[in-house]
């Protein structure tokens, strides 16, 4: 975790994963890098946002595999579930739910699937393509820190490979031009 910038109340905080999706992003707002993955992305946002100055609201930007052919672009998500997280047993086992999905405010954007596993096998993209549009490995662990400490949240994602066979070598080879257009996004909808 490292937070380039100072948090201030009246500026959106940017959460990214790593660095080459935050290359661009430049110096006007504040960006928190969490690592990859959901746990790290939680802790870093726990941690950020407890202490005594808060961020207006928080904003997560990042790439995303495509679950469905021909989808590409940058896409605010409307809602985000745990692609690796069974909560239909959990609660059959404890009557809790322990990670339902969660809607953001944006309407009609895609779904954001997110797990601790990067996609890029056939049969699990046909698997999460029935219940999402993206894939991800962080999102829905920084939409829950961020609403659990009563901030809005968007999850803003770039589409950087198909999430099947070669998405690894496709995100590498994508994600610096990802990176420029994410942080035109920034550009256009939070500093313009």
């Amino acid at each position: 975790m490292q937070l380039l910038g100072e948090l201030r109340p009246d500026r959106p905080l940017l959460v990214v994963a790593v660095r080459e999706e935050a290359a661009y992003l430049g110096d006007g707002l504040p960006v928190l890098l969490t690592g990859m993955g959901k746990v790290n992305a939680a802790l870093a946002v726990g941690s950020a946002l407890a202490g005594p100055v808060r961020p207006a609201s928080v904003v997560n930007l990042g790439t995303a595999g495509a679950l469905r052919d021909g989808l590409s672009g940058t896409f605010e998500v409307s809602r985000v579930l745990q692609h690796d997280l069974d909560d239909r047993v959990l609660q059959l086992l404890t009557g809790e739910v322990f990670g339902p999905p969660l809607t953001l405010g944006q309407h009609g954007g895609p779904v954001l699937a997110t797990g601790d596993l990067f996609v890029s096998e056939e049969a699990a993209r046909a698997r999460l393509a029935a219940q999402a549009d993206l894939v991800d490995m962080e999102g829905y662990a920084v939409a829950a820190g961020a609403l659990r400490a009563g901030l809005p949240v968007r999850l803003v994602k770039h589409v950087s490979d198909t999430a099947g066979e070669g998405a690894g070598r496709t995100w590498r080879e994508s994600v610096d031009d990802c990176a420029k257009l994410l942080a035109a996004w920034v550009d256009e909808h939070l500093l313009g």
